[in-house]
């Protein structure tokens, strides 16, 4: 079974300049594909595959255009990988899953530079560092992360907030859990709580935690500051008459990039330790709602809320885990109205408020917190689709 290990890496200045030269070279042969789809398409109405660019651009474009040889100075690999990033965007949005391509902005857009192993020699872990193809050994910010000799297919550099990350695919085989199955278990999500289950754990908003509020505190304040460097930028370059230095604008573009990726990784461990929680006591199936993110995020009033929550990468991470340990992961529909029924007697109270956060059964008298009836509902539930 293929695994990835996503770990911050620590290269030297040489390395440094030769990755975000790469990064830079793929940049612009993705957005170069992206353009010359455009441009073939309005003058002949035919789609150019990302084999036919690239054989373009290696046998007839670079050779007749010789100021455009730097292209050549990186890995032939990532800059086709790059390529076949695009087609795959436009093949996504042809199948309309997906908007138009966009352009990849400078410093802007997560760019990776694809590496992959060629010969045994190519990838090579070990406690400390790492051997990458056209870079060499690269020392690893983490000891011990990577199961050493393992068989590694391939992998990607990318680039955040001024740090370098390495995402390694091996291929592993992974010890079955042959712990006894318990009952099976439904997990109500939402906004109050992040995750209410069925045995009546519940799992709270991370994002109302004082440490997580602190930052996002911090985050709004240097905003401002980026908003005012703008806005004194552009008042220069009026009186000035332009090329007044972007330093200081840049410096400040990086505080607030490390402050959301700070917040964005507390989100990301508090999910997979979530996960692992309800993982580990081995529950024969997890029953959660196939809910309708997107359609949920058109709310105005709720929609930050909901996007703070992540919870596609939640249910994303929770069937890959669920897979690997044989636990069966259930979609209720999303129609179904696992708040609104009462998990005693089966009624439907439908005048429920989403104000209300205690239901009390019309019917039988019940009462019950609204989100752990949910999760008892969404467990009893017998219609689904296994994923």
């Amino acid at each position: 079974m293929l695994k990835a290990y996503k770990i911050e890496i620590k290269p030297t200045e040489e390395q440094i300049k030769k990755i975000n030269k790469t990064i830079g070279v793929c940049r612009f042969i993705y957005n170069f594909y992206i353009a010359h789809n455009q441009e073939t398409y309005k003058n002949s109405g035919k789609f150019v595959s990302g084999m036919s660019f690239s054989k373009w651009l290696n046998n007839d474009f670079i050779p007749n255009n010789r100021n455009y040889l730097w292209i050549k100075d990186v890995s032939s690999k990532a800059v086709k990988q790059s390529i076949m990033n695009g087609e795959k965007a436009f093949k996504q949005f042809f199948k309309k899953e997906t908007g138009f391509p966009k352009f990849k902005k400078k410093n802007r857009s997560n760019v990776g530079v694809y590496l992959p192993k060629n010969n045994k020699t190519d990838f090579i872990v070990e406690r400390h560092r790492a051997k990458i193809p056209t870079l060499g050994f690269v020392r690893l910010k983490e000891f011990g992360y990577i199961p050493l000799n393992s068989n590694i297919k391939s992998g990607t550099i990318t680039k955040k907030c001024d740090r370098y990350y390495i995402s390694i695919l091996v291929d592993k085989e992974f010890k079955k859990n042959n712990k006894q199955y318990s009952f099976g278990i439904g997990v109500d999500l939402g906004i109050k709580e992040f995750a209410t289950v069925s045995d009546e754990r519940i799992f709270k908003n991370i994002n109302k935690t004082y440490k997580v509020k602190k930052l996002k505190k911090s985050l709004k304040k240097e905003q401002r500051k980026l908003s005012r460097k703008y806005e004194s930028l552009k008042i220069r370059n009026k009186e000035e008459g332009g090329n007044v230095t972007r330093q200081n604008v840049q410096k400040q573009v990086l505080k607030v990039q490390k402050l959301h990726n700070r917040i964005n990784n507390i989100r990301t461990d508090y999910i997979n330790k979530t996960i692992n929680e309800l993982v580990k006591t081995k529950p024969e199936f997890i029953n959660i709602e196939d809910l309708n993110i997107s359609g949920m995020m058109k709310n105005r009033h709720l929609s930050k809320a909901i996007a703070e929550q992540k919870l596609y990468e939640f249910r994303n991470k929770l069937i890959n885990k669920c897979h690997q340990n044989e636990i069966e992961v259930r979609l209720s529909n999303r129609f179904y109205a696992s708040s609104k029924t009462c998990s005693q007697c089966g009624s439907i109270k439908k005048d429920l408020k989403l104000a209300d956060r205690t239901y009390i059964c019309p019917e039988c008298g019940a009462v019950i917190d609204r989100d752990l009836n949910a999760a008892i509902n969404l467990r009893d539930n017998q219609i689904y689709k296994i994923v």
